[in-house]
């Protein structure tokens, strides 16, 4: 009669959402990454390595200077000169070739090699924006970056941030009074990496979340000064329905979208969709991705180009999303997509991040000690 029941909802012990996603992760992952995944999971465990974005409106001319002097490098740069010089050898080896056949000589494997380098070279040279600009430190340099400073114009000098967040905005490849339209794009890092292009004739830079929109204006107050923020119209529609309010008008469509936050998921108890709470939200991921890259699709022009990207391992959130996206463009808008090629970014950036070699569809960076970027996922489409 005196007997009371135990409140378990008091007593019980609550699974952190770090081990809950940890758990997650080691189930699926292992299958996905296999013997890759080991040394993926201890960089998602260590701390992050960033890159620092120059700020091109800021009159910071010895920032460079000092960062070398640090032994950092811009990645950017560093990835232009070596596709140049496969070009410079491609017209060596193509003089070589030349007398080699007059002679009757093959060609060596090195040669045949520095060919397959240069016959990729065009595409490399014309599909990196050489006004974007990244330092970075070595494989194995885990030196970190002084915080931003501000210049004489009270602009910040330069952006920290996952250099590999950088990629999506170089393969989105924005050319002179393009367009462009960044559907998720709170924070803001890749907003303000696109308009370091210089070539944006419009950006739309758009984020459902009101309180994510005021950090995006603030980043934009911050770096960008008021003639160029006056190109920026900063919404927060919901992307979902934005072919409803500007379909078929940009030439460029970046839709970086909420996913899992692998690292983040991994590593912090705030804010994570991993929570108990979330677990019908995070189902309801690759939905909500859908969803955002079809408005993408429906968005860009004709001829346009869309990248779409998450910081996520999970192919249901990467390739199944894309491949799905193909799927309902033909049947229910007949409308053709194309996924474009980014394997040169592989052989292009190879000596800064680690890429997963085996993606059916875009490019996958996993985090490396040596190199703990990402993860970032991105694909390249294009609206025929």
């Amino acid at each position: 009669r005196h007997r009371h029941k135990e409140k378990w909802a008091a007593t019980a012990p609550r699974i952190p959402s770090t081990r809950l996603a940890l758990h997650h992760f080691d189930t699926s992952y292992s299958l996905h990454l296999g013997a890759l995944w080991p040394s993926v999971r201890a960089g998602l465990l260590c701390e992050q390595k960033y890159g620092a974005l120059l700020n091109n409106f800021a009159a910071a001319d010895h920032v460079p200077q000092e960062l070398e002097l640090l032994n950092a490098t811009d990645f950017v740069s560093e990835a232009l000169q070596k596709a140049q010089q496969w070009q410079r050898g491609a017209a060596v080896g193509e003089a070589a070739r030349g007398c080699q056949e007059g002679s009757g000589e093959g060609r060596t494997g090195m040669q045949a090699e520095m060919m397959t380098q240069a016959e990729m070279s065009p595409p490399l040279c014309a599909s990196i924006s050489s006004k974007i600009k990244c330092y970075t430190f070595p494989r194995g340099d885990i030196t970190r970056f002084r915080p931003a400073r501000l210049d004489s114009l009270g602009l910040l000098d330069y952006y920290l941030m996952d250099a590999a967040s950088l990629l999506p905005v170089l393969a989105l490849n924005v050319q002179p009074d393009d367009f462009v339209l960044d559907l998720c794009a709170a924070p803001g890092g890749k907003t303000l990496a696109l308009l370091q292009t210089g070539f944006c004739g419009h950006l739309a830079a758009n984020d459902v979340s009101v309180s994510r929109t005021k950090r995006l204006h603030q980043i934009l107050h911050s770096y960008v000064p008021r003639e160029v923020r006056d190109t920026v119209s900063v919404t927060s529609y919901d992307g979902r329905d934005w072919d409803q309010v500007k379909g078929g008008t940009f030439h460029k469509v970046l839709v970086d979208v909420p996913c899992t936050t692998d690292r983040h998921s991994a590593m912090e108890e705030d804010n994570n969709i991993f929570h108990k709470r979330r677990t019908k939200e995070r189902q309801m991921l690759p939905m909500l991705q859908l969803q955002l890259l079809m408005a993408g699709i429906l968005a860009v022009k004709p001829g346009g180009e869309v990248v779409y990207s998450t910081c996520s391992l999970s192919p249901l959130q990467n390739e199944c999303v894309v491949e799905r996206a193909l799927d309902i463009a033909e049947a229910q808008f007949n409308i053709s997509v194309h996924v474009e090629d980014l394997s040169h970014f592989q052989t292009l950036f190879q000596d800064t991040f680690s890429f997963f070699s085996d993606c059916r569809l875009g490019e996958l960076v996993l985090p490396h000690l040596t190199a703990n970027f990402g993860p970032m996922y991105f694909c390249k489409l294009r609206r025929m």
